[in-house]
């Protein structure tokens, strides 16, 4: 307890972090305000707010609940993620991106810029479909024209502001802003799904307080999971060959390539469910057709066996994608090659490429299939007789990126404390982010 204390004594007295705490939290304070103000034209009592599956349901979870509420915020950053991906497979297959993905500091702030002018129309595209399918008739008291005109405008203005209190959070606070904004939203949801869980176990056929420790244990176990999940690595050694410059030797010294065990991150889980809500939206414009009512009960009920089965399939194939489009072992090899350096027993060149590709793909299985059993969790949970709103923390999106975005948040603040000569976080150890600068994205 002592070194808590002292360890929050330590963080409060360096101004820069201190100034950087609080900056964070009041920028993300804006935001949780934000997503509670209401379209204008809507009524807001006429607003329903059930429980959304699917893409829908991530989108809401994204958006800090703000998507079931009509807010101005009600996109949240979905759109920049989208764009965001949509620029990154760019970056693969378009040689003008490419050129400016090699151009250092002036070609991110090319594509940066590129990226906010392509969230600006897929904001104003989603806008447009939000409006027309998630806000109810009756709710809305003004003409509809101006009502879908105004919406469309301040839905779009919205998501570019929580854009901006996102970039700001990231030179001005601490972590990655979007992934912070993201991680808060979800956390707004837990308490609820608390206090639910809690209500619900203490009632008359709940089962009392033991399940309901037992199922706190199991979620505590299932995060240690997630975090070897997402600190896992493989460490490839690499040695540099000795040069002698005048009096001075430089080299020879032996360092490692660490290639993550789940270097696709949350994006598979993502990509999957966006893939899942198809076969819904296909059985609904046939409903009485045989393909709809087999659907209905299997490929459209996320707690079938055959959903998760499907689901869990599609996780394990979008990884390798998600990690062959990500990581270039080719490119790896050549920079290797080119400051001199070579991995044991390895020709440098192709053949390093080669055997970098050989161990991504050998750590990617298991990753895969890790992080499909994490994303099937929720569905588990439900089955086994927790409820619904809680079972989402067991895994899925929610989980990956709350202990990332914390590991993230912990690392930079742990670096702050050792550049000033304080001790760390941890007694033995330091703690490890998503990358060495604890900045990622989701």
């Amino acid at each position: 307890m002592k070194r808590f204390i002292a360890t929050l004594t330590n963080i409060f007295k360096i101004e820069d972090l201190r100034v950087r705490i609080i900056n964070t939290i009041l920028l993300l304070l804006i935001y949780r305000v934000g997503s509670f103000i209401v379209l204008p034209g809507v009524d807001p009592t006429l607003i329903e707010t059930k429980t959304q599956d699917g893409i829908l349901g991530l989108l809401n979870m994204f958006a800090g609940g703000s998507f079931s509420r009509a807010s101005v915020f009600a996109l949240g950053v979905m759109p920049y993620i989208s764009a965001s991906i949509v620029v990154q497979l760019f970056g693969i297959v378009i040689p003008y991106f490419q050129r400016l993905q090699k151009e250092g500091e002036s070609g991110r702030k090319k594509v940066n810029q590129i990226t906010r002018y392509l969230t600006i129309f897929i904001t104003a595209g989603q806008a447009i479909g939000y409006v027309k399918t998630q806000v109810p008739p009756e709710a809305i008291m003004v003409d509809s024209f101006l009502f879908s005109l105004s919406s469309i405008l301040i839905l779009t203005t919205g998501t570019m502001f929580v854009m901006w209190l996102g970039e700001r959070i990231t030179d001005k606070g601490l972590g990655n802003g979007i992934s912070l904004i993201i991680m808060i939203g979800i956390i707004a949801q837990l308490p609820l799904a608390f206090s639910s869980e809690l209500v619900s176990r203490m009632g008359m056929n709940g089962g009392g307080l033991i399940p309901f420790i037992i199922e706190i244990a199991a979620l505590a176990f299932v995060v240690i999971l997630v975090i070897l999940l997402v600190q896992g690595t493989r460490k490839i050694p690499v040695q540099y060959a000795k040069r002698i410059v005048g009096n001075k030797q430089y080299g020879g010294v032996r360092q490692y390539i660490p290639l993550k065990v789940n270097a696709a991150g949350v994006m598979p889980i993502i990509f999957a469910q966006a893939i899942m809500f198809i076969p819904g939206t296909m059985a609904s414009f046939l409903p009485e057709s045989s393909f709809a009512q087999w659907m209905g009960p299997n490929l459209g009920n996320p707690m079938s066996l055959s959903y998760n089965l499907l689901f869990a399939f599609l996780i394990i194939a979008f990884t390798y994608f998600y990690t062959a489009i990500t990581v270039n072992p080719t490119q790896m090899a050549d920079d290797m090659k080119r400051n001199g350096g070579f991995v044991p027993g390895i020709k440098p060149g192709r053949k390093t490429g080669e055997f970098i590709d050989g161990v991504i793909s050998h750590i990617t299985l298991p990753g895969s299939i890790f992080l499909a059993i994490v994303a099937i969790m929720p569905s588990i949970a439900v089955m086994l007789g927790i409820n619904s709103q809680f079972a989402h923390f067991y895994g899925g999106t929610s989980l990956l990126i709350m202990v990332g975005v914390v590991l993230d948040t912990l690392q930079q603040i742990e670096s702050h404390l050792l550049m000033r000569h304080y001790d760390g976080l941890m007694k033995t150890g330091r703690i490890k982010g998503r990358t060495p600068a604890g900045a990622a994205a989701i």
